[in-house]
């Protein structure tokens, strides 16, 4: 299983204000059966305690697939026909997201992807990925690889837009 966090380049971003950092190791391996625990870390200056974190599943060939928006065990929600292994969780002290794989299978393999936004609106509803930035909704990760391991949002206050880069 990879977790590289999603993107478009820097010249489709839209949208002004502040950045966060959000990044995600590289890969994680499993056995089948086992549990995996994908991290997602905020940059320091940001607490992640009052954002949602969201995470996507793309297999190859495949457009990416909302698994589930984690904010808190009371708010939180689970894609239609996400299994129960799939779970989100946060650690404060830590300022990071988790999205834990219980009992992995082999079908599991795929990009993961992590994104922080501040509200709960539009950001499950992954058949309107694509669309035109003055749309506000959030675009489809581009096949764009940095060398710099790391993923930029735009500030989660601003509403207009999320920015994903990508890095292997």
């Amino acid at each position: 299983i990879s977790s590289p966090c999603s993107g478009l380049p820097s010249s489709s971003c839209w949208g002004r204000g502040a950045q966060s950092v959000v990044t995600q190791p590289p890969s994680v391996s499993v056995s089948p059966g086992n549990t995996v625990k994908l991290s997602c870390t905020m940059s320091s200056g940001t607490s992640i305690s009052g954002y949602n974190v969201y995470w996507y599943q793309q297999k190859p060939g495949n457009s990416p697939r909302y698994l589930l928006r984690y904010k808190s065990d009371s708010d939180k929600h689970q894609g239609s026909g996400v299994p129960a292994r799939f779970s989100g969780s946060k650690d404060t002290s830590s300022n990071a997201g988790y999205l834990t794989i219980s009992g992995a299978l082999a079908e599991d393999e795929a990009d993961y992807y992590c994104a922080v936004w501040h509200n709960s609106a539009c950001h499950s509803d992954t058949d309107r990925w694509g669309m035109q930035p003055d749309t506000g909704h959030v675009r489809a990760p581009m096949k764009h690889t940095y060398s710099s391991k790391q993923y930029v949002s735009q500030d989660p206050r601003d509403h207009r837009g999320m920015i994903f880069m990508t890095f292997q």
